[in-house]
């Protein structure tokens, strides 16, 4: 009988989060309509991207005022996000101080996840909102207020740890059996035991292609030896 050990299940599910996550991709410049009138609002879950894409132009010809937008966006609190102002609360995200780059809008990405091993990364809690805005750079022209809210999706008492495997406490291993047999309410199941059902059911079975499965099975193989 097969054995999968913690490491391989963390492993699995690590895989599979990535699979299903999304990228919410926004182009901040100031032709974007919704982020001058601040309704501009996006639902994310954890381990999604928020990809934001900075002003750019092919070549100098194309500006129209003969300045290029250059901006910093920050994170802010609910009241600076009203009216686009910086307070020492204010944390600096990215600065977009390259409009003509060679290869197109340079694009800054903000994982939504609850844990960070990065110094300058950032933590999501669910159920919370956050805010973005953005002020010009003293080299740049001035612009009008452009915002953004992002809503972590969900409360609290709807969270599930679904797709965060590496956040739960075993024993070093299991049966295949006892791992999909496990009861919803059990710690283990609710990370990983439903996730494997969802994956071998037949409404979910046409979405990965028997190559990926076959690889997911190898690797599982391989760590839990």
């Amino acid at each position: 009988m097969q054995l999968f050990s913690t490491q391989s299940t963390i492993f699995l599910c690590n895989i599979i989060s990535a699979a299903v996550a999304k990228r919410h991709i926004v182009y901040w410049n100031s032709t974007n309509t919704r982020l001058l009138a601040g309704d501009l609002s996006v639902q994310v879950n954890l381990n999604d991207y928020l990809d934001i894409y900075c002003p750019h132009y092919p070549n100098k010809g194309t500006v129209s005022n003969g300045q290029p937008e250059t901006l910093a966006l920050y994170l802010v609190g609910k009241a600076s996000f009203q009216g686009c102002v910086e307070t020492r609360q204010a944390i600096k995200r990215w600065e977009c101080n390259t409009p003509y780059a060679p290869f197109g809008p340079v694009r800054f990405s903000e994982k939504i996840q609850r844990f960070t091993p990065f110094s300058l990364g950032f933590e999501f809690l669910p159920g919370q909102h956050y805010y973005y805005s953005s002020l010009p750079t003293d080299e740049g022209p001035p612009l009008p207020c452009m915002k953004l809210r992002v809503t972590v999706c969900c409360e609290p008492s709807e969270y599930t740890h679904l797709f965060i495997c590496s956040s739960f406490h075993a024993s070093p291993f299991f049966h295949t059996e006892t791992l999909l047999s496990l009861p919803l309410s059990s710690l283990l199941s609710r990370p990983c035991s439903m996730m494997f059902r969802l994956l071998s059911s037949s409404l979910l079975f046409p979405l990965f292609s028997s190559r990926l499965f076959e690889l997911l099975a190898a690797l599982t193989f391989y760590f839990s030896q």
